[in-house]
């Protein structure tokens, strides 16, 4: 996948650590595979009756965290911070670790395995640069996904970080449409690749990232209710434990804090 992790300041990386790697994450990768192969998991986005049970919803996997930080306090804008400038740093954050995250159990969503791009019973199509609505396996979406908002977030006339630049009057709609995308990945990470994240335990890097997202989102209106409303009974779960802003706070999510995004002088 594309974006490697940005450094971040040491005061706000709080959730940096990457998820874990090395010799023992690829034996729980070669072990999840043997389990996936024997697997009766149906094609297209459609899991057996026993993975519908929500697995994600289960209290011993809802409490899992990287860190008890009061999400609520860190995704407030900074007095002395410009909101373009907060909302920039903050995007490009949760792009590089949403990317990281599904990089994770990539090697386990597969065209064949995913056949369509989909959370519970909602199916997402890709748009071009046309407008033509584009059917596509998941992978083949997330691609597209991290393509362009690559290309959005490195785009100088997009995200400007030279001094004397000026943000798009269209800035706020971009990273509304940016925060959809990503939505839609932490969606299918949790509705079709939950168990593997499981297996390697990274759930608590994704409730986390999950958390610090949403409360975000909801901070300042990113995010349609109507497009959250298919997670609304994970929302509710993980936001009103300790750390989660509270079950009424918003939007959520658990990436680490803000990267920089200061305009060279």
């Amino acid at each position: 996948m594309l974006g490697d992790p940005c450094s971040l300041p040491t005061d706000r990386a709080l959730l940096s650590q990457p998820p874990k790697t090395g010799l023992r994450c690829k034996m729980v990768l070669q072990a999840v595979s043997r389990v996936l192969r024997k697997s009766k998991a149906k094609p297209n986005g459609k899991k057996p009756a026993a993975e519908e049970k929500k697995m994600y919803l289960e209290p011993e996997h809802t409490k899992s965290r990287i860190t008890d930080f009061e999400f609520k306090e860190l995704v407030v804008l900074p007095r002395e911070i410009d909101l373009n400038e907060w909302l920039a740093s903050n995007t490009t954050t949760f792009f590089h670790h949403i990317n990281l995250q599904y990089s994770t159990i990539s090697e386990f969503c597969t065209g064949e395995m995913c056949q369509t791009m989909a959370v519970r019973n909602t199916q997402y199509y890709w748009y071009d640069e046309r407008g033509k609505k584009v059917k596509c396996t998941a992978p083949q979406y997330v691609d597209f996904v991290m393509s362009s908002v690559q290309k959005l977030v490195t785009d100088e006339d997009v995200f400007p970080t030279k001094y004397g630049r000026e943000f798009p009057s269209s800035f706020e709609s971009l990273v509304k449409k940016i925060c959809k995308y990503l939505f839609h990945v932490l969606g299918h990470i949790y509705w079709a690749h939950f168990k593997e994240t499981l297996a390697l335990e990274l759930h608590g890097h994704l409730n986390t990232l999950y958390v610090h997202f949403i409360l975000f989102a909801r901070e300042f209106n990113l995010l349609d209710p109507k497009e959250t409303a298919i997670m609304d009974d994970l929302t509710e779960v993980l936001c009103s434990v300790p750390g989660g802003g509270g079950a009424g706070d918003g939007a959520g999510g658990g990436a680490p804090g803000a990267q920089n995004h200061v305009k060279e002088r």
